[in-house]
């Protein structure tokens, strides 16, 4: 059964999605990646991540391919607009060809791709315009941290944002420190992009670390499905790691299953702590 997180407006949302950054750029994968992306959909991780800046387009067309086969109302599909488009002169428009690229009438979800120089007020009001015209089902922000969050917050109808989307993995915590209790506590959802690490050195850096695979051993399962589950068992999060091949897309799939207990987590947290103090939002 495919697991769920429910927004502040009663929207429930798969905790576990599929990103596709750096998708649909390079052809002689085109077709593997399109057989992920349905692979990952047909394995329960409906919610499908993309950006206009991807690829300038080229992951949303890649996207809207692969979708095809699959009924609108089943999928829930997140796109991002560039800050510098995110005004009245450019949003309608930039929404506009996000939808045909990804031959859709509308996003379940349309982020702010993180704050640029038009005014919070100013993209809100037309994410809520584009709500009415029912382009858009609701919309959230990326890479906001916790005074971004308080001052979006304090605009008028800032309280409709639902999702902010930020880096948050097991090597990458800060956002526990405040930023995560503050969106709980204003119910709104953290969904966690770079989920298994921005790179592979620091992913091996994880995985390679003795507890962690002790850890993996004793539970059956790889290091990098551990630190899904990691985030899968967090109160509010959902999880958008990228996986362009139909193996690492079945490995992703399995942390659906996976149900770490408070031992497990506390020798997570002994092995990779939170923060104790605030530190700067991790980006890329």
């Amino acid at each position: 059964m495919e697991k769920k997180l429910k927004l502040n407006d009663g929207t429930v949302m798969p905790i576990l999605g599929q990103g596709a950054w750096y998708m649909g750029e390079n052809p002689s994968r085109r077709q593997e990646e399109i057989d992920a992306l349905r692979l990952g959909v047909q394995s329960g991780m409906t919610l499908i991540d993309t950006a206009e800046m991807y690829g300038e387009g080229l992951s949303e067309i890649l996207v809207g391919e692969a979708i095809k086969e699959f009924r609108r109302e089943d999928l829930f599909l997140v796109s991002k607009v560039y800050p510098h488009n995110a005004g009245r002169k450019n949003i309608f428009h930039s929404l506009k060809k996000s939808l045909e690229r990804l031959d859709t009438l509308y996003l379940d979800l349309y982020l702010l791709h993180w704050r640029g120089s038009v005014p919070l007020s100013e993209t809100v009001d037309c994410m809520e315009e584009l709500k009415a015209e029912g382009l858009i089902k609701n919309w959230g922000v990326s890479n906001f941290d916790t005074a971004d969050m308080k001052e979006l917050l304090s605009l008028p109808h800032g309280d409709q944002c639902r999702v902010n989307q930020v880096l948050y993995n097991l090597g990458s915590r800060g956002v526990e420190y405040d930023l995560l209790p503050y969106m709980r506590s204003k119910g709104i959802a953290l969904m966690a992009y770079c989920p298994l690490a921005h790179d592979d050195r620091t992913r091996r850096t994880i995985t390679n670390e003795p507890e962690i695979r002790s850890l993996s051993e004793r539970l059956d399962i790889t290091p990098e499905q551990l630190m899904l589950s990691f985030l899968l068992a967090q109160e509010h999060v959902c999880a958008i790691p990228k996986a362009s091949s139909p193996q690492h897309v079945r490995e992703n799939a399995v942390a659906l299953k996976i149900e770490l207990g408070e031992a497990d987590l506390r020798l997570l947290d002994s092995s990779f702590p939170a923060p104790t103090r605030k530190v700067f939002l991790d980006m890329l």
